[in-house]
């Protein structure tokens, strides 16, 4: 016994000495196992074996929980491969949420952050321990919420649209998964287009986008407030929690204001209808990826916005992709200090170390980079134009899955192109602001200081 404990010890202690391969590594297995179950032809309808370009991708946007799509996920694949898609899109989900997790609070140990992820013991090191509360606690979010979502859907589905029973529970349940893990994967050929204008399955799938997206230090910070708990939030909580509710509110308003009239989208529908779009496709770019609406009708304005909105992307710790909201804050308010003339940034009452402002710089501008060299690769090797490559190039780096429908137009190595860019994006900006992190260190000298000229 003694021996299993030291060698799990061992094992950990490993991952966490690298804690940036391990994720890489981790989510490259499940890609690869995802990759050949879906290459079986049990998984194809049809029962011929899938190629591999498509597998690939389908598995990467899956693990990722992306949502983007090369073939129609209803009609190509059979039960057996939309249960492997399923698996792997929880697998992504409830992983990326423990792994980010995990490594805040590594970090929180290393550099002495006070960042109440979880209930923090004053020691310098992740114990075992606290690695089974955190996975614990992300599991029985994960399914308790899912369960919760799941419910409304069954018996819509039921009820409404007289569905089977058996195949209600399976659509609900499909759903609700796909929705908590920002996935945007449907078993519908036209996504939600058909319930464009039904609360009763918009509004379970936008409220689980916002719970799986706002991430887990938000959400157990809000379990014990529920639970009558009124320890003061920290600063990460209430900045994501601001912030995300005015990127919410700016989606909204932004697509309401530039759709309305738009006969392409929502300008038939009658005021409810147009509010249920509006609310639904203001809090998608969170980053679901469902769509009730078809995409590629958008007004320029508004893919512009969207734009914006998906590569912000959600909360930290959280199953939403993007720099983060707290990455894009953060900058928000290192501008308001220097516009300000300011020496230090301080942020609700607490100032901002200079470290977490180079990393949050490094994030952003990494993630632009990584994106403008994605699109230009596009639009040398497709005949296609600028605004649906780079909506297609942010959507796949934030994991969000919208599209103009010019996914399964790419050529294979347009759809390669993808599915890097959905790998580095899933997993790019919490290995990159970890390493950073962690890699922290003194320098013994310092050169002489010299000012250049800005702007």
């Amino acid at each position: 016994m003694t021996n299993m404990v030291s060698g799990r010890g061992t094992l950990l202690d490993g991952l966490l000495r690298r804690p940036a391969a391990a994720v890489v590594v981790g989510f490259a297995v499940a890609v690869a196992a995802g990759t050949v179950l879906l290459m079986l032809p049990v998984s194809a309808e049809s029962g011929a074996m899938t190629p591999f370009v498509p597998a690939i991708f389908t598995a990467v946007s899956a693990v990722c929980v992306t949502g983007l799509i090369v073939v129609d996920t209803p009609t190509y694949w059979s039960m057996f491969g939309e249960l492997v898609i399923l698996g792997l899109i929880q697998i992504g989900g409830i992983g990326i949420m423990t792994l980010a997790t995990l490594l805040g609070l590594l970090i929180a140990r290393r550099i002495g952050l006070r960042l109440q992820l979880t209930a923090q013991a004053e020691t310098k090191s992740l114990g075992l321990g606290e690695v089974r509360q955190v996975v614990a606690g992300v599991l029985a979010i994960s399914l308790a919420v899912e369960l919760v979502i799941a419910v409304p859907l069954v018996v819509r589905f039921a009820a409404f649209y007289e569905e089977p029973i058996g195949r209600a529970s399976y659509l609900g349940a499909f759903h609700a998964v796909s929705s908590f893990n920002n996935a945007g994967f449907a078993l519908f050929t036209d996504n939600i287009i058909p319930f464009a204008t039904d609360p009763w399955i918009c509004m379970p799938l936008a409220v689980a986008t916002v719970i799986g997206g706002i991430g887990f230090p938000v959400l157990f910070a809000l379990g014990r407030r529920l639970r009558g708990e009124l320890a003061r939030w920290s600063l990460h909580v209430r900045i994501t929690v601001g912030t995300y509710a005015i990127l919410v509110i700016v989606g909204i308003v932004g697509f309401l204001a530039f759709e309305w009239t738009n006969p392409g989208t929502i300008g038939g529908k009658d005021l409810g209808g147009k509010l249920v779009i509006g609310v639904f496709h203001g809090i998608m770019p969170r980053t679901a990826g469902f769509n009730s609406i078809d995409v590629g009708q958008l007004d320029p304005a508004t893919l512009l916005i969207t734009d914006v909105l998906m590569f912000i992307g959600g909360g930290s710790a959280g199953t939403a992709g993007g720099i983060k909201v707290t990455t894009f804050a953060l900058l928000a308010f290192v501008m308001l200090a220097e516009v300000r003339g300011e020496p230090t940034v301080h942020v609700l009452g607490r100032r901002l170390p200079t470290p977490i402002q180079r990393q949050a710089l490094t994030v952003a501008l990494a993630g632009v980079g990584l994106v403008m060299v994605s699109t230009v690769t596009l639009l040398a090797i497709t005949p296609i134009g600028l605004d649906a490559i780079l909506f297609e190039a942010v959507s796949a780096f934030a994991t969000v899955g919208l599209s103009t429908g010019i996914t399964d137009d790419l050529s294979p190595a347009g759809q390669l192109v993808l599915t890097a860019l959905m790998f580095l994006g899933r997993l790019g900006p919490i290995t990159l602001a970890s390493a950073l992190a962690l890699r922290e260190r003194s320098r013994r000298f310092e050169l002489p200081e010299e000012r250049t000229i800005v702007g």
